[in-house]
């Protein structure tokens, strides 16, 4: 069973949905033993970081994801979910990320030709092994929304990057962490095959 952690964000029934045509079990929750119990744990969402940090906190669930991933379960964060594994957001200053991962989330810069927010397909540069990315193409095409990026303090744990006006951090794996800006749930075929490999960890 694969538990999606809710805390009131936007976008999380499009995973589940994501996860059910894939015959995958997903259960959405906030109950800490049912997400510590869980093969698999997914934080999904769409939203403002600092809405988002205080959210977790409200429900005690920044403790349970720390719990979560110091059992070394299959944990992912998907675009909000991303940012908030970090340590730090401009779109809310002073307010802490979860800080499982290192590294800063900054706003895409303004620049000619380029809408803010990101909202679109991009290919996406892989580097290194990712198991997400497991029998995907080279350049594989994935659905970004979002303003804000990542930038990873330790680029060796960046599996996938792409461009949009500054080099974007697209895709993070660290022993059981997986973390993708983009949205698998929304990025048809290739983006089921990426929850695919996530599934079968």
């Amino acid at each position: 069973m694969i538990a999606i952690i809710d805390y009131d964000a936007g976008n999380i029934k499009s995973v589940q949905k994501a996860l059910a045509h894939l015959g995958e079990e997903a259960v959405i929750t906030r109950e800490r033993d049912i997400i510590l119990g869980a093969d698999k744990v997914i934080l999904p969402g769409v939203g403002a970081f600092g809405d988002a940090m205080y959210n977790l906190q409200k429900y005690g669930l920044d403790e349970v994801i720390h719990e979560a991933v110091d059992q070394k379960k299959p944990f992912l964060g998907i675009c909000l979910g991303l940012q908030l594994l970090f340590e730090r957001s401009e779109e809310s200053p002073g307010v802490p990320g979860l800080g499982v991962l290192p590294g800063e989330i900054l706003r895409i810069p303004d620049q000619e030709g380029l809408k803010v927010p990101h909202m679109g397909w991009n290919s996406l540069d892989l580097s290194g092994e990712g198991r997400l990315f497991r029998d995907l193409p080279e350049e594989p095409y994935v659905y970004f929304v979002h303003s804000y990026y990542l930038k990873a303090a330790d680029e060796s744990i960046v599996k996938a990057s792409t461009d949009y006006g500054v080099r974007i951090h697209a895709s993070v794996e660290k022993e059981n962490v997986f973390a993708c800006q983009f949205h698998p749930e929304k990025s048809g075929d290739t983006g089921l095959k990426m929850l695919g490999n996530f599934v079968s960890l």
